[in-house]
Parts: C-alpha cells; sequence; structure tokens
C-alpha cells in the first residue's frame, strides 16, 4: 500500500504545474485586457512592446515548471545567435512539448516575447488563449485544400508594416510523428514516393503552403530561418525511438534529455519560387532525417544518441523564471482572497472565453 502511494504521488508531480498555469490564465487575460483597453487610442507599437513584455511574463512562468522545476538537460548543437532576429522557425513535430522547445530557444536570445505561431484552426476555441494567441500575432491556419492563403498574406503583411519583431514558429509536417501511428506515416512516405521526393522514415513529409506563404511575404523583413532538429531522450527508450512524451509526462520528469539542433540559413539561401521552396524544404527534412537515423540506429555507440557536432549543456538560470512566476501566483492568489477578488476570477473564466470565441467567430 505504501509502494502504490509513493507511486501514485511520484505520477502526480504534473499537478501542481497544471494547477499555477491554468489558475494564473484568468489573472493574466485580465492584466492583457487592461492594458488592450489603455492602448487603444495609443499607436499599435506602444501596445505590442508591453503585449510581447506581458507574454514573456506568462511564458517564462511556463519555462520555470518545464526547465527549472523538471530539471531536464538542454543540449544544443549548432548555430544559436546570442541576438535576438526576426525569424522562421522551422521544426519537426512530435510533442505537445515542441511548443516549448521554440520558447526554450527564444528565452536564450531574449526574444521570448516575440514568439507567435502558426497555428491549426481548432486550437482558436482554446478557452481564454485561442482568443489571445491571435491577439499576439498567432495565425490560424486550415490544412490542405482549406488552407486560406490571402488571410495568412494579409495578417502577415500587417505585422511586417507595423515592425513587429517576428519569432514565428511553423511545424510543415502538419501533424504530430508518431512511430506508432504507422498509417500516418505509411500514407507520408507514400505522398512523397508519388511526387518523387526522398522517402523520410523519422520525420513526415513536410507540406510548403504555410512556409511559402511566410516566407514570401517576409522575405525583406526576415533576418534569417531556424531549422531546429528535436530529439526527446527517455528513461527507458533504450535508444530506440518511441512515441515522445506529452506535456503530462515531460512535467513527470520522463524525458531527462532534450537534444536541439539549430541550423541558422541565410534568407538569401532559401529559394522563393515555391516549386523550388518545396524541393528545398523536403531536402532539409531529408537532412533532419539522416540525423535521427544516425541518432537512434548508428552502429558506431560514439555516434547515437547525439546529433553530429560539439554540443553544449545549456541551464536556464531560475532567476529568469522564478520571478514571473511569483509574480502571477501572487496576484492570483490575492484577487481569490476577497469575495470581489473570487467573482472577477469566475466572470473572467466564463465571460472571457464566451467573448473568445464570439471574436474568433466573427473573425473566421
Amino acid at each position: 500500500m505504501l509502494l502504490s502511494l509513493v507511486l501514485h504521488t511520484y505520477s502526480m508531480r504534473y499537478l501542481l504545474p497544471s494547477v499555477v498555469l491554468l489558475g494564473t490564465a484568468p489573472t493574466y487575460v485580465l492584466a492583457w485586457g487592461v492594458w488592450r483597453l489603455l492602448s487603444a487610442f495609443l499607436p499599435a507599437r506602444f501596445y505590442q512592446a508591453l503585449d510581447d513584455r506581458l507574454y514573456c511574463v506568462y511564458q517564462s512562468m511556463v519555462l520555470f515548471f518545464f526547465e527549472n522545476y523538471t530539471g531536464v538537460q538542454i543540449l544544443l548543437y549548432g548555430d544559436l545567435p546570442k541576438n535576438k532576429e526576426n525569424i522562421i522557425y522551422l521544426a519537426n513535430h512530435q510533442s505537445t512539448v515542441d511548443w516549448i522547445v521554440a520558447d526554450i530557444l527564444a528565452i536564450r536570445q531574449n526574444a521570448l516575447g516575440h514568439v507567435r505561431y502558426v497555428l491549426k484552426e481548432g486550437l482558436k476555441w482554446l478557452p481564454l488563449y485561442g482568443c489571445y494567441f491571435a491577439q499576439h500575432g498567432g495565425i490560424y491556419v486550415k490544412r490542405s485544400a482549406k488552407f486560406n492563403e490571402k488571410e495568412m498574406r494579409n495578417k502577415l503583411q500587417s505585422y511586417v508594416d507595423a515592425g513587429t519583431p517576428m519569432y514565428l514558429v511553423i511545424f510543415p509536417e502538419g501533424t504530430r510523428y508518431n512511430p506508432e501511428q504507422t498509417k500516418v506515416l505509411s500514407a507520408s512516405q507514400a505522398f512523397a514516393a508519388q511526387r518523387g521526393l526522398a522517402v523520410l522514415k523519422h520525420v513526415l513529409t513536410p507540406r510548403i503552403k504555410a512556409t511559402h506563404v511566410a516566407f514570401d511575404c517576409m522575405k525583406n523583413y526576415l533576418d534569417a530561418i531556424y531549422d531546429v532538429t528535436v530529439v526527446y531522450e527517455g528513461k527507458d527508450d533504450g535508444g530506440q525511438r518511441r512515441e515522445s512524451p506529452t506535456m503530462t509526462d515531460f512535467l513527470c520528469k520522463e524525458c531527462p534529455k532534450i537534444h536541439i539542433h539549430i541550423d541558422r540559413i541565410d534568407k538569401k539561401d532559401v529559394p522563393e519560387e515555391q516549386e523550388h521552396m518545396r524541393r528545398w524544404l523536403h531536402e532539409r527534412f531529408e537532412i533532419k532525417d539522416k540525423m535521427l537515423i544516425e541518432f537512434y540506429e548508428s552502429p558506431d555507440p560514439e555516434r547515437r544518441k547525439r546529433f553530429p557536432g560539439k554540443s553544449i549543456n545549456s541551464k536556464l538560470s531560475i532567476k529568469k523564471t522564478l520571478p514571473s512566476m511569483l509574480i502571477l501566483s501572487g496576484l492570483t492568489a490575492g484577487m481569490l482572497m476577497t469575495d470581489a477578488g473570487r467573482k472577477l476570477y469566475v466572470n473572467t473564466w466564463i465571460y472571457g472565453t464566451l467573448l473568445g470565441c464570439l471574436w474568433v467567430t466573427i473573425k473566421a
């Protein structure tokens, strides 16, 4: 019985982070809403600057739990500039934690507030967050034939015209890779073979539309493209490719290491015409696939379970994350200590979600 209790407690380590991250959402949205109203008659750059700062505060709290709390070891390979840049971030997609990896890199460049995502359409219905991500500069897109190119172009052009700092995160595969979902992998491989493209094993065939539109709109505004390849090293995977950890698994400390390879590509080396870019993007994913094959399958133990080149063990100082966690948690706790505060808190959850859904419906 004691062993069962210990095991149950061990498996519940995600509970504290979940309560804090979700529990502080109304506080954050209220702070953002107040600033949105106050800045209504100010130049857009003033709103954007403080919104980026608020976003940085919240995401720093997220990283407190996903880095400092879990104690995960971050191993960086390749080229990560120290200074912030306007970039498109292209990465393999395998886990809900992939969104956090973009934050992990951005905070090391002091660009955390500039992170904006290209998101699948269904996420716009998330309570509170769905509406806010769009307000922060996120772009919701539909897949395949339903992809609205004009809408994405208009949004990106407005950000460029406003001088909005861009750390635009795109996952070109469009869905998460899972080695246990063999039908998805087989369909992806068949799609590549039909078009005369290399068949990939550890990544899915990338889709070009969102990447092409983003680059075409921002090519004169960008500094570079970051080609990012990520591996989550599990405790008991034996070096074999298995399903990547969920956020819950990650917060339960089931992933002791993240290997992140960054290849910084100058924008002048990216083809502009769509078909040429399709080939280029597929070639980038071929490179990812070869690195992942070597990571998991190399007969040389010195080359297995690591990426090529020198790795840097990058540790995030708790000084960058703990203050944000204490501020947001303290404000939330203070709100919940009074009747009026509790009523405001609950109403924010309810009416904030309803108004957010109404807003995204009108914008659809």
